[in-house]
């Protein structure tokens, strides 16, 4: 069964904003939304009614959390839940039917699309995609654009500049004091203490790890040659690890000496220039939409998965190239109509103007190009 498309923003915000937590939502139907707003009020589609499970990319957070608030304000029907425990637990959690869509810092691999009941360790004979209809495909939407920010924690230091090379070299143990002759070549005017460096990465498995380590392959590759994933080399035995994006934030803040890439929505107050072309370039979300709106989608896909490849080697100093696209992952056809017209209305309430403003006043994310807007639109269209 499909549902009609929503006749404007309003009603698209009504539909689509049910997820913050379970319980908090089912307590306070009528709270606020984020920022202090009056709750939305629409004409929703009569009967908008059910409970929907997310799960994944823990970079989407305060994106979801204020996505969901307000959803669930305008709609005191329908409850959502958004697990953040990681992209890798959200595709597989989608994968063996655990929740309904997932969040996840990179896009499915054709590999994994091709076969997901080995990717995904499901049993044989097992229906995949778990909550889709029979051969259902799935739809992937480049839904949530931010910088990734590389947050360091070094008294005195308020501005620091780093190329790739230099970054790679930190994170792989080669640089192991900030003050580096390669460290302070790149900054002259600071004062840079001789203090061991504690780099922090993701001890788990994370799309933004996998859009870290793709930016240093493309970028330096002679000085990264591990391979690109969402698990951290296992090679690489120093630093720290933190298991979501909030720990590195934690870590950050408390840690002197420490490093550690993450969204840019966690940041802490210090900030790496990266260079791009002859400048440094502070994280910015018009420089990541930049980024976003000069890259192509990857060729050889379906018409609804709509995977960006990334231009990471940019130098136009406009662009801010380490940048993390998170896609909402879901059906094309739910086995339970229900559930897909929820998923429809709170995807499409994400992809619209107002969802994706309010992921950028809260979280600090870029807003889509109306041309991405336009495909994703499309992608929705096809929900059941």
């Amino acid at each position: 069964m499909k549902i009609t498309r929503f006749a404007g923003a309003a009603l698209a915000l009504a539909t689509a904003v049910s997820l913050v937590g379970c319980a908090t939502n089912e307590q306070q139907p009528t709270t606020a939304a984020p920022g202090g707003e009056s709750p939305a009020t629409t004409d929703s589609p009569a009967g908008l009614t059910g409970s929907l499970a997310g799960s994944g990319a823990s970079s989407q957070g305060k994106a979801q959390d204020a996505w969901i608030a307000t959803f669930t304000n305008a709609n005191p029907g329908v409850s959502i839940a958004y697990d953040g425990g990681g992209s890798g637990a959200g595709r597989t959690a989608f994968a063996q039917g655990g929740v309904e869509y997932a969040g996840s810092d990179r896009a499915l691999k054709t590999a994994e699309l091709d076969d997901p009941a080995t990717a995904f360790q499901l049993g044989t004979g097992t229906q995949p995609w778990g909550k889709c209809a029979a051969d259902s495909g799935i739809v992937q939407l480049p839904l949530y654009i931010s910088p990734i920010a590389i947050g360091y924690n070094l008294d005195g230091v308020e501005n620091l500049n780093l190329d790739s090379s230099t970054i790679a070299k930190i994170f792989s143990g080669k640089i192991t004091k900030w003050n580096d002759p390669a460290i302070a070549a790149l900054n002259p005017d600071a004062t840079l203490p001789d203090l061991a460096v504690t780099p922090v990465h993701r001890s788990t498995n994370s799309g933004t790890t996998e859009n870290f380590t793709d930016y240093l392959s493309k970028t330096a590759a002679a000085d990264w040659p591990f391979e690109v994933s969402g698990d951290w080399p296992a090679e690489l035995t120093g630093g720290e690890g933190a298991a979501e994006t909030g720990d590195v934030a934690s870590i950050l803040d408390s840690g002197a000496g420490t490093i550690g890439y993450l969204d840019a929505s966690r940041a802490p107050g210090h900030t790496v220039a990266l260079k791009v072309g002859d400048q440094f370039v502070k994280y910015s979300p018009e420089g990541a939409a930049a980024v976003v709106a000069g890259s192509p989608l990857e060729e050889g896909r379906e018409p609804f998965d709509l995977a960006v490849t990334l231009d990471r080697t940019t130098t136009d100093p406009s662009h801010y190239p380490l940048v993390l696209i998170s896609y909402l992952i879901g059906c094309e056809t739910y086995a339970d109509a229900n559930q897909g017209a929820l998923v429809k209305s709170y995807f499409s309430y994400i992809a619209s103007t107002e969802g994706q403003a309010l992921a950028g006043e809260q979280a600090g994310a870029a807003p889509i190009s109306d041309d991405l807007r336009a495909k994703v639109t499309a992608a929705i269209d096809v929900i059941s």
